[in-house]
């Protein structure tokens, strides 16, 4: 059965249990999941700011949007601790013979690439549906901006734990172009879901 499949109480229990996957990689796909369903739920609601058609126009929008993002995070869970595993896999590969290593060697590379673009597509992911908390904020229901704020809590938190990620395994890749790209990439990330988080959080009336 899948992480994304199993009861609450027993997700829990995988995340406490002694086993490296599920990890932080698949929890923070699972609060960024957890932000994008808030959002939605605000969007959705009977009742919008000042109830113009407009705003229900824009948060349909918006639901619409998140519900694909919030799919792409829930396969994360899992992907992310399928990589992880591929990544162990490829550890364990023989290395008695010169081909050996450099096919470990190989083996490795790909793996850690694979295991990096599973967080780096959350921290796109929970870019994105950040990108849409500004819209829930000034269309949605006040009375429900501290759902809009949790959501956005939660997307943060999503975000910087699949960036913690991201940044172990490049530790480990050894092309120096694909590492430049990457750090590139998650230093636009981290400056568009930053602004992103402070517009949506300036929208709301709480503190």
């Amino acid at each position: 059965m899948s992480l994304s499949d199993r009861s609450l109480r027993d997700l829990l229990t995988a995340f406490s249990s002694p086993d490296p996957t599920p990890g932080g990689g698949s929890a923070s796909a699972l609060a960024s999941a957890v932000g994008a369903s808030l959002l939605m739920m605000v969007a959705g609601l009977p009742k919008t700011r000042t109830g113009a058609d407009e705003e229900r126009a824009a948060l349909a929008a918006a639901a619409d949007v998140l519900a694909g993002i919030r799919q792409q995070l829930s396969d994360a869970i899992d992907a992310d601790a399928a990589a992880y595993d591929m990544v162990v896999a490829a550890y364990k590969l023989p290395k008695t013979s010169p081909e050996e290593q450099t096919a470990r060697k190989t083996a490795i590379q790909l793996a850690l690439r694979a295991a990096t673009e599973v967080p780096l597509d959350v921290m796109r992911s929970s870019a994105s549906a950040l990108g849409h908390a500004k819209t829930i904020a000034a269309n949605g229901n006040q009375n429900a901006a501290s759902d809009v704020g949790v959501a956005a809590a939660l997307l943060r938190a999503g975000f910087r734990g699949a960036g913690l990620n991201v940044a172990t395994n490049l530790g480990s890749i050894s092309d120096a172009a694909y590492l430049s790209a990457i750090n590139a990439e998650t230093a636009r990330l981290s400056e568009a879901a930053g602004q992103a988080a402070a517009e949506a959080d300036a929208l709301l009336p709480i503190g």
